[in-house]
């Protein structure tokens, strides 16, 4: 008896364990499947919840390049979008984090890195949906905005052979994190890709993600610009923004960038840019204390936010920060106002230096740039391009240079012009209407932007000169060896090239070279570059152009030719006027004590004039005889 009823609880028991058992799988397949596809899971609550993984692929990710596993297909998804995730517990790269490639896989992630320049094999290993923290600071998450209904932005994706997962991802990452009373549509402008997966496999999917994505097709490749400004052409929201086809948008991240433009349709806002690893996809915050800038070569440069600016602002970070130059990659406008301003310079090809063309655009012709520090996006930083330019890179680079310094640089074009003597004969096209577009606007001149918008700029306002400074007895050249801050200067064979051997004597009495300064903190030297911080200090040096000797301040040494235990940099010892501490600073100007002086001495003529017609200069007062020719 006992036995029967033994042998009946055990079945009990195993029949409900299966039933437990069963259930459980069916939970979690259940969820799963809500999680890692593009299908909606609705509850009675209401809120519909996106995947986070919309190819169903965890270890293949969306088969970047391709290849990747099969996709799950399912009808209208995101015809409405949602606005709630629910992220994976577990996957490659989830919340951020660096994806490690498994060894055996290690060869094929090498291999395939030269397709794209960066780690193809770990993108796809990420979901297309993966979820990110929230890395907005706690000021930023606070804020509420009040935005007008009709304010909604066209985002347009420019791309070139891009690989499947980190363009998916990119779109997924749009429409997950914008919410959709903002969101107008998402336009994919296809720069005439020539890989078999971006055409008809991917016009499949995207016609999955609901009318709000959609594809424009060129024929011929165009670049990046005029790509752009074929995006913008077909875009129906009030607002456009520019994003790369390698973002991730962070949570909370349009919001701030629509309340911006809200506030003043003039202003260009851009999120802080932060870092996805090219290798690990590791999503790396960004500093809110950089802005924009440039150095003499025009190339886009990232500095700290100076004191003044965290003054204007209180020191609130959270607040946006007005930066001079923008990077150009991600940024958004009024629609109407991008127009207005200019849009893009036509004649500029592929990509390079629009940027900066844009920023003193915007900020001569009365707009204003803002970093949004409450706005956090993703972007692949690849250190090469991987793409084919027509003519090659210095052409393109070249000419789209040429056309921001002839436009808009005024005088410090010649400035430009000294430093790369080489770009004068770069073909820039025909500028007349870029011109006159300035006229017409009546924007202010480039010294004007230096002086109120980016009076920190590498570019010296005033200068005694800018050359080549050649030391007299070796007739050998200052070089900076392309060397970074910290390292010493160099000193070699003078080659009449620019470049490296270009300096300015500063009006501040800065011997500068880029954004690096001649440093000497100690007696006796060594003579270092240095970050031109603009304090005097270490950085004065007296040029007396009697002697031709370069006086250190600090240290009242003078600047030698090298010795001998040191050949290839200059040395510093006690000033003895030897032809060892002479030094020639070609196009040698003293232009900015002249126009003092001219200006002085106007003034006192025009008095002696007016009191005396028949005052007559001195013939010992040569200042007298000159302006009275002027």
């Amino acid at each position: 008896m006992v036995s029967r009823l033994s042998l009946q609880y055990c079945k009990i028991i195993l029949a409900t364990s299966m039933v437990w058992f069963l259930l459980d799988v069916f939970l979690i397949m259940y969820y799963t499947d809500c999680a890692g596809s593009s299908r909606q899971c609705g509850g009675s609550d209401g809120i519909r919840r996106s995947d986070q993984d919309s190819g169903g692929n965890r270890g293949g990710g969306g088969g970047g390049g391709g290849g990747g596993g099969a996709q799950k297909s399912f009808g209208g998804i995101f015809n409405k979008i949602p606005n709630v995730l629910i992220p994976h517990p577990v996957g490659p790269g989830e919340y951020g984090k660096p994806v490690i490639v498994p060894a055996y896989r290690q060869q094929e992630s090498k291999e395939k890195f030269k397709i794209n320049q960066f780690n193809l094999v770990a993108s796809d290993m990420i979901s297309l949906n993966r979820s990110l923290p929230d890395y907005r600071m706690d000021g930023c998450k606070k804020k509420t905005y009040t935005i007008e209904k009709y304010l909604k932005t066209s985002i347009i994706i420019v791309f070139h052979n891009e690989a499947w997962s980190t363009l998916l991802r990119t779109v997924h990452s749009i429409i997950n994190r914008s919410p959709p009373e903002l969101l107008e549509e998402v336009i994919m402008v296809d720069d005439a890709s020539e890989r078999d997966y971006l055409g008809k496999k991917l016009d499949d999917y995207v016609a999955k993600l609901g009318a709000k994505v959609h594809i424009v097709r060129l024929e011929e490749r165009t670049g990046l610009i005029r790509a752009r400004l074929k995006g913008a052409a077909v875009a129906k929201g009030s607002i456009l923004t520019f994003l790369d086809a390698h973002c991730e948008c962070s949570p909370g991240w349009l919001e701030p960038l629509i309340a911006e433009i809200h506030k003043d349709r003039k202003s260009v806002v851009c999120p802080i840019i932060d870092v996805i690893s090219d290798d690990t996809f590791e999503y790396i915050t960004g500093s809110d204390m950089t802005w924009g800038g440039f150095n003499w070569k025009l190339n886009f440069r990232w500095y700290p936010v100076p004191q003044r600016e965290m003054q204007r602002r209180d020191g609130d970070r959270a607040l946006p920060t007005k930066t001079p130059t923008m990077a150009g990659g991600l940024f958004a406008i009024e629609r109407d106002y991008f127009y207005e301003i200019g849009s893009y310079d036509e004649g500029m090809d592929i990509w390079g230096g629009e940027n900066l063309e844009m920023s003193f655009r915007i900020w001569m012709c009365g707009g204003q740039i803002f970093i949004v520090t409450c706005s956090r996006v993703g972007h692949v930083f690849r250190k090469t391009s991987p793409y084919s330019w027509p003519g090659g890179v210095a052409r393109i680079i070249n000419h789209n240079t040429m056309r921001i310094v002839e436009v808009w640089m005024d005088e410090y074009k010649e400035f430009f012009y000294k430093i790369n003597p080489g770009v004068r004969s770069a073909d820039f096209g025909d500028i007349s209407e870029r011109v006159e577009f300035r006229k017409k606007k009546k924007c202010k001149s480039f010294r004007w932007y230096l002086e109120n918008i980016y009076p920190e700029s590498q570019m010296p306002l005033d200068y005694y000169s800018v050359g080549e400074i050649r030391n007299k007895a070796s007739g050998l050249c200052l070089d900076s060896m392309g060397r970074k801050s910290g390292e010493k200067v160099g000193m070699v064979s003078c080659h009449g090239f620019g470049g490296n051997q270009i300096f300015s004597y500063t009006k501040k009495q800065a011997l500068q070279t880029d954004d690096v300064c001649l440093d000497v903190s100690a007696v006796g030297g060594p003579v270092k570059l240095f970050q031109c911080h603009g304090l005097g200090g270490n950085q004065i040096w007296e040029y007396d152009k009697e002697t031709l000797s370069l006086k250190h301040v600090n240290s009242n040494q003078c600047l030698d030719k090298p010795s001998p235990d040191d050949s290839d940099t200059p040395s510093i010892g006690n000033c003895n006027n030897s032809p060892s501490q002479q030094w020639i600073l070609t196009d040698m100007k003293w232009h900015i004590l002249y126009i003092i002086m001219l200006f002085i001495g106007k003034w006192v003529l025009s008095s002696k004039l007016a009191q005396d017609d028949n005052y007559n200069c001195s013939e010992t007062v040569t200042i007298c005889k000159t302006l009275l020719e002027k």
